[in-house]
């Protein structure tokens, strides 16, 4: 299964059972893509950690009240099928509250972090 869709939907699930947190396997991407979720507020914290001899990121999930601040997930651009945004292209959704993460030349960013360093790249996912 793709790394990134099988954290995206550890995390929605966690979320729909009102779990404080979840553990998800260690990757430098997972690790790249959590942090970005961090700095917009999608999630509290992430940390590297071991669990039984292996990496792992536990991941501090955020609520709004009693609901999770993630309300769905919607994975773009997958391995059977990459799709790509010009800078130009990247708008905003769900009336500026939803946000795109995008594997840029420079890093995995956000959508309004790209358009503002006018880059494009891989939409990785939607998120809101």
């Amino acid at each position: 299964m793709d790394p990134i869709s099988n954290i995206l939907t550890m995390i929605l699930n966690a979320g729909r059972v009102n779990k404080e947190s979840v553990s998800v396997p260690y990757s430098r991407l997972s690790q790249n893509v959590l942090e970005c979720l961090v700095t917009r507020s999608f999630i509290k914290s992430v940390a590297k950690k071991t669990k039984d001899g292996r990496p792992v990121l536990e991941i501090a999930l955020d609520y709004v009240g009693k609901a999770p601040r993630i309300h769905e997930i919607e994975r773009i651009s997958k391995p059977s099928r990459r799709m790509y945004l010009s800078a130009k292209e990247i708008t905003p959704f769900k009336n500026g509250r939803g946000e795109l993460v995008l594997s840029t030349s420079k890093g995995i960013m956000t959508g309004r972090d790209a358009k503002k360093n006018s880059l494009g790249g891989e939409i990785l996912f939607r998120i809101w």
